[in-house]
This record gives structure tokens, sequence and C-alpha cells, in this order.
């Protein structure tokens, strides 16, 4: 009954084309070059046009297709304007949407997985689907206690068309390259294929979306729904309305993109810390900015856009997780605290430790810092306005192979146990770049990032309440002391 893929034999022929139109591109440009136009121009139109194929084919299928499609999507930002641009309206679309199940489709995985009574279990159910994504779509429903829910169903044939497509996209994932400039196309298909067996177990699912949902409830900035049900190929959970982020990409205004950014970065951090998750899956269509809960009222003395009253982030998707025991690595707060104090030796040891530089490889410290110090220019600052040139000006400078940068990249490695949480990183750091977002990251590092406040700090800090609570005591008994003062009892 899979109807992912509708034809095995189509979805490999159409993945098959996409080298063969990458090739066809190049010869075209190479007639072009001779014909006169300069090389850049040249490469920019054969960048466009290999865009607009790949996507176009990423938008058309599901399964590992659109999951790639997807995780690519979020480095956008990274690309010239005048190649982004005409195709940045098919990403949105793809993170948001894909080519639907039909009902009687629908209606069959739910018999065989919920029950033949199924239609028992909801008062309403809406055939059409709500939304779509690379191994399922979501109807929207109303349960039997009344509840408004959104039922997640798993194409048939998911697991599959996942590997198949993944093992084909592999094979040219050098292509890709120039597409994404600075990040490596083939480890991300990699890590992507070593998820799926997670990805595809609902009842995973369910557990990682239950801890996140117990940790946040009651939460001022971060709502995630509660899980309603859950049985093999399908998760019901409570729906919550909000403004799709991709849609504040789009057209959203200045405070709602601030605020979306701000609590982007809050939930990356956070999360590890609070629940020992690390939500894996950071693409716009995962989010929703929703409005102030309805008894949300602000505080005495609460400025506006502060916890209370404000815009909320809607989580959704636990299929991709990370999972983190003690939260985010102490290894990290440690290196980027190292490299904000200028401490090149500090953090060229640490990495090495950690396995980010081989012990069969000798760097120059000073030369990994002045790699690094770009690229953490935001934990910089009180505030950093993320932008789509700053991207930009960061992958051009790892990409150039005439650069530095780029030589002394491709001689540091990354560990197994940071793939994820690199990818992650990249893809938060790309969505804030889509949003041009004015984030307070700082903020979030030193409530959230394990080693990032050095123990000096944290010892002032603690000394500093400390004081602040004594000078407090001693000041309500100096009140109380008072000449004249009835009950003079109370001094002991």
């Amino acid at each position: 009954m899979s109807d992912l893929p509708r034809k095995a034999v189509t979805r490999t022929a159409k993945l098959a084309a996409l080298p063969l139109g990458f090739a066809g591109r190049a010869t075209w440009g190479l007639g072009k070059r001779i014909g006169g136009k300069s090389a850049e121009l040249v490469a920019r139109e054969v960048q466009q046009r290999t865009a607009d194929q790949l996507f176009k084919t990423l938008g058309e299928l599901k399964g590992g297709a659109m999951k790639l499609g997807q995780a690519l999507s979020v480095f956008e930002s990274a690309l010239p304007e005048e190649v982004a641009g005409p195709y940045r309206a098919a990403l949105t679309k793809l993170q948001e949407a894909a080519p639907p199940l039909p009902a009687h489709t629908v209606h069959k995985v739910l018999a065989e997985r919920v029950g033949e009574d199924w239609r028992e279990r909801f008062l309403e159910f809406e055939d059409t689907p709500a939304a779509a994504a690379s191994i399922g779509q979501v109807h929207r429903a109303v349960w039997h206690d009344g509840r408004e829910v959104a039922v997640k169903v798993q194409y048939p044939g998911a697991g599959e068309a996942l590997l198949s497509d993944l093992a084909q996209l592999s094979r040219f994932a050098r292509l890709l390259g120039p597409l994404v400039p600075g990040v490596d196309v083939k480890p991300l298909i990699k890590e992507l294929r070593d998820r799926v067996s997670e990805e595809l177990d609902y009842e995973l699912e369910a557990r990682a979306q239950r801890a996140h949902a117990e940790e946040f409830a009651g939460d001022h900035d971060v709502v995630i729904p509660q899980v309603v049900h859950q049985s093999d190929q399908v998760l019901v959970t409570e729906w919550i309305e909000g403004v799709p982020l991709s849609e504040v990409v789009a057209e959203g205004t200045a405070e709602q993109r601030d605020r979306a950014g701000q609590l982007l970065a809050r939930f990356l951090f956070s999360g590890p810390a609070r629940t020992g998750l690390l939500h894996a899956d950071p693409h716009p269509g995962n989010f929703r900015l929703l409005p102030p809960a309805e008894d949300a009222e602000h505080s005495e003395g609460e400025e506006e856009g502060g916890p209370a009253g404000s815009w909320r982030l809607g989580v959704l998707d636990f299929g991709t997780v990370d999972r983190l025991p003690g939260g985010l690595p102490q290894s990290i707060g440690d290196s980027l605290r190292l490299a904000l104090e200028g401490d090149a030796a500090g953090v060229y040891a640490l990495l090495r430790e950690e396995g980010f530089v081989k012990e069969s490889i000798d760097l120059d410290p000073d030369e990994v810092l002045d790699y690094l110090l770009p690229i953490i220019e935001p934990t910089r600052v009180e505030e950093f306005t993320f932008s789509r040139g700053w991207i930009r000006e960061q992958a051009a400078r790892i990409a150039d192979p005439r650069s530095p940068a780029h030589q002394l990249g491709r001689q540091l490695n990354l560990p197994p146990s940071y793939v994820l949480i690199h990818r992650v990183t990249l893809s938060t750091i790309g969505v804030l770049c889509q949003l041009g977002a004015t984030v307070r990251l700082r903020d979030e590092l030193e409530a959230w990032l394990p080693g990032f406040v050095g123990e000096d700090a944290e010892a002032a800090d603690a000394e500093y309440t400390e004081d602040a609570e004594v000078a407090e005591v001693a000041e309500v008994a100096e009140e109380k002391a008072e000449p004249g003062a009835e009950g003079r009892a109370v001094e002991a």
C-alpha cells in the first residue's frame, strides 16, 4: 500500500537525473565562458539553474529527498542574493508542505494502526492535511474529549524511501557543495541516514515530546503541545495555533522577528539543560509564533517584550533529538569563553583534547583563534543582528580555497559526538539570519551553557548575591529597631 514512493523506479529516475542535469549545465556554462561571459557570472547562472532543478525535484518527492531539502533550506541565507532570491519562495514552501497522500490511504493507515473504530476516537477529522513533511503529514481534528488535535500519519513505505533517497543523494553529494558554501553535504546526508530509525519511531518521538511538554508546562516563552495518543505510524498531539516561522521569515514585523529569534536561541540552549534532550530539526516549519497567553499580564515594572504578555514560541516535531543527559557539553562553553578571553593556547589545548584537532596534526594556536573569532562574533557583544550578509561573509571566507580560513578548516576534525550539535547550531544560525533578528545571545549562553561563565565569575556573582541578601536583612532589622517603634521585643 505504499504511496511513498508511488513507483520506486520513478523516484530513482528523478534523483538519478539530478547529476546528469548538473553535468549538462556545467557543459552549458563552459560554452558561455567560451562565448565571452565572465567565469563569475557563468558560475552564478549555473548555480541558479542547479538550485532550481534540485529544489523542484526535492519538493515533488517525500522521504529522504525532502528531508535533505529541509536541511539545506536553512542555509539559503548563505547564498548570494541574486542566486537565493529567485527560489527562496520555493524553499519556504518546501519547509511547510509537500504533495499529500490521498484520503483513502490515510484512512487505511488509521484503521490499521489506531483500530477499525478510529472514527469513534474523533468528533471531527479533516481529510485535507494541514501540513506535510518528509515522512508524514498532519491532519487537523477534534479528539473525543473536545480537544483540538494534530494527527500525524506516517507515509506508508517511508523508511524504505528515506534510505533509498539518501543513498542515491550521497552518491553525488559533492555536486551539491556549491549550493551551500562552507557546508560539507556528504556528512550531513550520512547523519540524516543514521537518524532514520529514530525518526520513524513515533514511540520515541512521543517520549521526547512528553519530556519537553512536562518541563515547559506553564513556561512564559515556550509552548510544547501535549501528546494525546500514540501508536505505530500515528501520533496525536494537542493542536497549537500560531504564525509559522516561515511566514515570519517572509513577512514578519521587526518585533516578531526579534522575539522569534530570541526565543529560538533560548530554546536551543535551555532545552538540553532542562530536559537532557536537544531538538535536532530546527527548520522554520517546526516552529510557530504564538500570541501571549490569555492570562498573561505584565507584572509591576515589567517592560513590554518581557516574559509575560509577549509572543511565545510553539515547538513541533520531536522525531529527531540528541540525548544529552548532562546538557550541552561543557567543552563548548569553555572553548567559547577562552576564545573571548583571547586565550589561544587554552582554546587549542581544549580542541585537541576533545578531538577537533587530531594528534597527527599540528596547528598554530593563534591561527586557530583567528579562524574562530569571526564565527563567534554574535557572542562577543550584548546583542547581535543576524543577517544574510553576515552569514554570506562567513561562508565565503571558509569556502574560498584561496583563503587561510579554508585551508585551516580542512585540517580540523568534527568528533562524532558533536556532529548533531554542530548541525543544529548551524541550522539555527541559518534561521536567525533568515529572520534578520537582533538577539541577546550572550544572555542565553550565560544562563544555559555550562562553562561559558568562568568559575571566578560564578564565585563573584554568588558572593555579590550573598552580600546583597545580608544587606537586605540588616536593612530590615534596622527599620524594626528605629527609636519609638513599638514591638521592640522582636529585635531578637
